[in-house]
């Protein structure tokens, strides 16, 4: 396990630091902390009560493209990155149950290119305009020393708001509650560094088409972050938790909403994995213990409910499976299985 595991680390990205690094990070967060902040960090959105009314509820998220960001500069295809920001900042802050107010973004570049810039901000307008929400500002930088040519950043913040009484954080889930899990569009914004480690950026290999994938390489890659909140909206009042498969993939995110004493089941064979994740476990000799880590597998949001809202959430929601059930666990370690 620990040798297979290291194939994204030899990529350039430790998990396991990167969580060491947000354990550290707490402790000077939360020192600036005071009794208007109702969430502790670690959670998908953070949640900040109105001072001048105890029901409003502000929840804020930030997030990047991370290294996808390459994929769209070999193919100088710039026009999708902008909804991948900001429907995963919208649907880390919808975990909650938030409805998106605005996004604002930081786009920092080695040399500023108009018309890419241009192309860059009408993907975040196109998101922005789906989801109702307004794209309020932002800054773009121009850092010549700090990228280099060609190169560029791109990150995303949003607010959100919701009504205190009916924040979704999981509190409310027992064993034997359902668990769906909601189809991504491909990989979404993360497992990027691994996957250019083991197809890299040539523009030939990325325009090469594959049988399995009806499309090129590049294509299946760019496709869009998914958001689920025009989707899922209409049957909050029956969710009792939701879980945004980014980086960690299923395995860290879902226990994240979880009580203690219980723990996810998932079963495997319950939807169908997308091809271009088989592909990349093939070619790159991936584990499938490191599949479920870094990538969301097919599954882009994972929510809970009760047995007898089922129903309700099956019909409302296009293409919302069953995919496991929540039960006690004896073991506090182990917060999630998938078999």
């Amino acid at each position: 396990m620990a040798q297979e595991m290291s194939k994204y680390a030899a990529a350039g990205v430790n998990i396991d630091a990167g969580n060491e690094a947000v354990n550290r990070i707490k402790k000077h967060a939360r020192s600036t902390f005071n009794s208007n902040v109702i969430t502790d960090l670690g959670f998908f959105g953070g949640l900040y009560q109105l001072p001048d009314d105890s029901n409003k509820v502000l929840v804020s998220s930030a997030d990047g493209v991370g290294t996808k960001l390459k994929i769209a500069i070999a193919l100088n295809k710039h026009d999708t990155v902008g909804i991948d920001i900001v429907n995963h900042c919208i649907n880390d802050i919808f975990t909650c149950g938030a409805h998106p107010l605005f996004f604002m973004d930081y786009l920092a570049v080695a040399k500023l290119d108009p018309a890419q810039a241009e192309s860059i901000v009408s993907g975040l307008a196109s998101a922005c305009r789906d989801s109702g929400i307004a794209l309020l500002g932002g800054e773009t930088a121009e850092l010549p020393a700090m990228y280099a040519d060609g190169d560029y950043d791109l990150a995303g913040f949003v607010l959100g708001l919701v009504e205190k009484d009916k924040v979704i954080n999981g509190s409310g889930i027992k064993s034997g509650d359902v668990i769906f899990g909601l189809p991504s569009n491909g990989l979404h914004t993360n497992g990027y560094s691994l996957v250019r480690s083991i197809f890299g950026e040539d523009p030939k290999d990325l325009n090469k088409v594959y049988p399995e994938l009806g499309r090129t390489l590049g294509e299946a890659l760019l496709e869009p972050h998914r958001c689920y909140f025009k989707d899922v909206k209409p049957v909050l009042p029956h969710i009792k938790g939701m879980a945004h498969i980014t980086g960690g993939g299923l395995l860290e995110n879902v226990p994240r909403i979880l009580p203690d004493g219980l723990a996810a089941h998932i079963k495997s064979g319950a939807w169908q994995v997308l091809p271009i994740f088989d592909l990349i476990r093939r070619t790159g000799d991936v584990s499938m213990d490191e599949m479920y880590r870094v990538f969301n597998m097919g599954l882009g949001m994972a929510i809970v409910c009760s047995p007898q809202d089922v129903d309700k959430v099956k019909t409302a929601i296009p293409g919302a499976l069953v995919v496991g059930e929540i039960l006690e666990s004896k073991n506090p370690d182990t917060k999630i299985t998938i078999d």
